[in-house]
């Protein structure tokens, strides 16, 4: 490989959710939309490039999103094909290398050392697998490509949309100079004041300042800041990295107080994550409860299960004793759930005497039923007539890419 001691490239689907929606309605190609709730209390997930200059990203209010930009076009995400063309990316990156670490739907690490016998060099690799996405799907991707995966990630992002940026390794420190300290990989929002307060405003800055006087300030994290202004990242491509949570966090479309109706909601999305889960071939050990006030403060509470599972009751029964944990009064905007600390069903474990295998054939012929007529084909009795959530809060699942062996 030359100088390149690791071949590492970060692939980034350019504003992804927004893209898709251009692609599959040509209506919308070129004008400003806003993928999201089509309600003043959600979050935009996607604007696509033609909204961005108005300072309009993801994760901002709806509401101020529409303010700075009123002409952009609203339009509900479908998780449903997201998912199922970024099975269809992530099975071309596969195409590539054997070690794929999917970050999101959108976006993963590939390992391409010792690859350049069969792509040729980095420049090649990274310009084959953008035109495979783009030949395969209409879309575009922006790589980037180096021998870390911190510099690859910063690389994606450096020419977007479309981009394609190679650092060469003997550059990095070099290249990185110039960026700005929030290009730093966790350098947040209270971070970034406290580098420019120690008069550090660029990553050459910080790779010029003196490691201890870095950690005197910042700790650990003035540490971590150091080895990646340098370039140093000596962590590897995870290719088999499974789900970390499976979860349901819904805004609603009335703030709510009353523990019968968060009840309600946290129903509703436990039999959610439990048929998302059962769909993976998951058991989860725990389930967590977020609550979100009508001030925007996120309260959150989890607990173990005394046996991993797969039930929905099961988890609907340890979210009802995680409410009398909550001490705030509401009302709440938000209520949502989350399974984790997953592992495979089929993997060894302790067999559990007491397992409910008949209310698990029940759900799993519920699953095949959703499945195969919609989501509405199965409703709870004491849910009929009630308000609904909102229908387009986010899924929280972390995109599971199984590889073989």
């Amino acid at each position: 490989m030359g100088d390149w001691p690791r071949i590492v490239v970060h692939a980034d689907m350019d504003a992804f959710y927004a893209a898709v929606e251009q692609l599959d309605n040509p209506e919308l190609r070129g004008k400003p939309i806003l993928v999201g709730p089509n309600s003043f209390r959600g979050v935009v997930l996607t604007a696509s490039y033609e909204a961005r200059p108005f300072g309009v990203g993801s994760a901002m209010p709806v509401a101020e999103a529409r303010r700075r930009c009123p002409q952009a076009i609203m339009v509900p995400p479908r998780f449903e094909r997201y998912e199922a063309l970024s099975g269809q990316i992530m099975d071309i990156f596969g195409d590539f290398s054997p070690h794929v670490e999917a970050i999101s739907l959108d976006e993963a690490f590939l390992d391409m050392s010792g690859a350049e016998r069969l792509f040729g060099p980095p420049l090649a690799i990274g310009r084959e697998i953008k035109e495979r996405v783009r030949r395969a799907t209409g879309l575009n991707v922006s790589v980037g490509v180096a021998s870390t995966k911190y510099v690859a990630k910063v690389a994606s992002a450096h020419d977007k949309p479309d981009g394609l940026t190679v650092v060469p390794p003997t550059g990095a420190v070099d290249w990185l100079a110039p960026l700005p300290v929030s290009r730093l990989w966790g350098a947040g929002q209270k971070t970034v004041p406290r580098l420019l307060d120690l008069g550090l405003a660029t990553i050459g800055d910080v790779a010029r300042a003196d490691a201890g006087f870095l950690v005197e300030h910042l700790g650990a994290a003035g540490a971590h800041f150091y080895e990646l202004a340098h370039a140093r990242d000596p962590r590897r491509v995870r290719g088999s990295r499974a789900a970390k949570s499976i979860g349901s966090d819904r805004t609603l479309g009335e703030d709510i107080t009353a523990r019968q109706e968060i009840e309600r909601h946290l129903r509703r999305a436990a039999e959610r994550i439990a048929r998302r889960v059962r769909a993976k071939g998951y058991l989860a050990r725990g389930i967590r409860v977020r609550l979100k006030t009508n001030r925007f403060e996120m309260l959150t509470r989890q607990r173990l299960l005394t046996t991993p599972s797969d039930l929905g009751s099961e988890y609907l029964a340890v979210a009802r004793g995680l409410l009398g944990e909550f001490d705030h009064p509401g009302p709440f905007r938000l209520v949502g759930m989350a399974a984790f600390d997953l592992s495979w069903r089929k993997a060894p474990r302790q067999l559990d005497l007491f397992e409910d295998h008949a209310r698990h054939e029940l759900d799993r012929t519920i699953d095949r039923l959703i499945e195969r007529f919609g989501r509405d084909v199965v409703q709870r009795a004491r849910d009929l007539g009630q308000r609904g959530v909102n229908a387009n809060g986010v899924n929280l699942d972390f995109l599971d890419k199984r590889i073989p062996g």
